[in-house]
């Protein structure tokens, strides 16, 4: 029974360890928070933070560990790439998860090497950013450089805002650093998902529609939603193939998983804006098996353990699949979710994270959720209307909040 040291047991990582599991490794897993639910399914669990870097070394080299895993989380992935390189164990260079993992690192890395890139420069301190602000191109997003579930992020026009977001952006950085980015048109949907690499070779990826909330959300850029098939053409596709291969190949990456965030703009340029060296969080794999038959993180743990992965290839989604993050625009009393239903009647799975009268706040960001639920269509163009028109078939009632909308067949759930 080999051992593998997973980082996390939150909600979202609980997949991941029931998988490890099923698969007969011995699982044990760590964080700060011990009330997280998915040490429950863990063998062990051990109270270091998974961005305690030497910490987690500690507890690794005492628990003679045969692999460490970092599944949906991006704070831990560069730990998990520091102890799995000191202690021999199959990992991806941990310089290169560094990169990846911060913000103006990567677009610097990106800036070096030819990739279409927006201006953008890292910063510590409001004064320096308000100093160089005239060199930007309006609008400008304001980001943590090491913030996953689009946390802390801005969209601003004027130098007005500047502090303010500023300050905002900071709050949700470990490491004290902000970014300063102009802003990129899209062209068609905003594309994300999930790929795997084996010895360096992008062999899989599964491209998505990203769908956002209504610029009445507090932030309008945590995606919450995900469709398949890809509406980018087959060229474009694999123009980001290419691209995504050539920043592994110079990063000198290895076997393991990603998850990608990438904008296409009208002349077709393709911007890298993320490649996040883990599996993506909302059930994206899970989605992804589904449309592909590809268990991706089943891969990610026998990468992990050091096992042959040459088997997987590339194969294309079947069928019109979606996952939707059940949210509430507002913060307040949760009371139920109201569902037409045809949305009821494609739910695959489904999992509600709250219950009635649980207090919730405004979602601004991944870790705000209520809920999630994978959703199979009928068409591609039924998909898209709905995935687009969301709210207009899925409502959460929030007490003093909730205005009702006549329309909907009313499905309590």
């Amino acid at each position: 029974m080999k051992k593998i040291l997973m980082l996390g047991g939150a909600h979202s990582q609980i997949p991941a360890i029931k998988k490890a599991r099923e698969m007969g490794h011995y699982v044990i897993t760590c964080d700060y928070l011990k009330e997280n639910p998915g040490h429950q399914y863990a063998h062990e669990y051990y109270n270091v933070s998974t961005t305690d870097k030497e910490g987690v070394l500690s507890l690794a080299k005492a628990l003679n560990i045969d692999g460490i895993v970092s599944y949906a989380s991006e704070p831990a992935a560069p730990t998990a790439a520091y102890v799995a390189e000191r202690l021999g164990l199959p990992s991806h260079p941990y310089e290169s998860v560094e990169i990846l993992s911060n913000k103006d690192l990567f677009r610097e890395f990106q800036k070096n090497n030819n990739f279409n890139v927006p201006r953008a420069k890292g910063y510590r301190a409001v004064e320096e950013a308000k100093a160089d602000f005239h060199h930007f191109n309006m609008p400008v997003m304001i980001k943590p450089v090491d913030s996953s579930g689009s946390r802390g992020v801005s969209k601003i026009d004027s130098i007005d805002t500047l502090q303010e977001k500023i300050e905002y952006a900071l709050s949700f950085s470990k490491v004290k650093r902000f970014i300063v980015e102009e802003y990129i048109e899209k062209h068609g949907y905003h594309v994300g998902g999930d790929g795997f690499s084996v010895n360096g070779k992008l062999v899989f990826r599964s491209f998505t529609n990203e769908h956002f909330p209504t610029i009445a959300s507090p932030n309008p850029f945590v995606p919450i939603g995900s469709s398949w098939p890809c509406q980018m053409s087959e060229h474009i596709q694999q123009k980001i193939h290419k691209e995504i291969q050539r920043a592994l190949t110079l990063l000198n990456m290895k076997s393991g998983s990603y998850n990608f965030d990438i904008r296409v703009d009208e002349q077709e340029n393709v911007y890298l804006i993320e490649i996040a060296a883990r599996n993506g969080g909302d059930w994206i794999p899970q989605v992804t098996k589904y449309a592909t038959g590809i268990d991706l993180i089943e891969y990610t743990i026998k990468t992990a353990l050091g096992e042959d992965c040459s088997d997987l290839t590339m194969v294309e989604p079947q069928g019109y699949w979606s996952v939707y993050v059940l949210n509430s625009e507002t913060s307040g009393v949760f009371i139920n979710v109201e569902m037409d239903d045809e949305i009821v009647n494609g739910i695959v799975e489904y999992e509600l994270l709250v219950k009635s009268k649980n207090h919730i706040k405004a979602f601004s960001g991944s870790n705000e959720k209520l809920g999630t639920m994978i959703l199979k269509f009928p068409s591609e163009g039924d998909m898209l209307e709905k995935m687009e028109h969301i709210t207009n078939f899925v409502k959460v009632n929030v007490e003093h909040s909730f205005v009702k909308i006549n329309s909907i067949k009313k499905v309590n759930i």
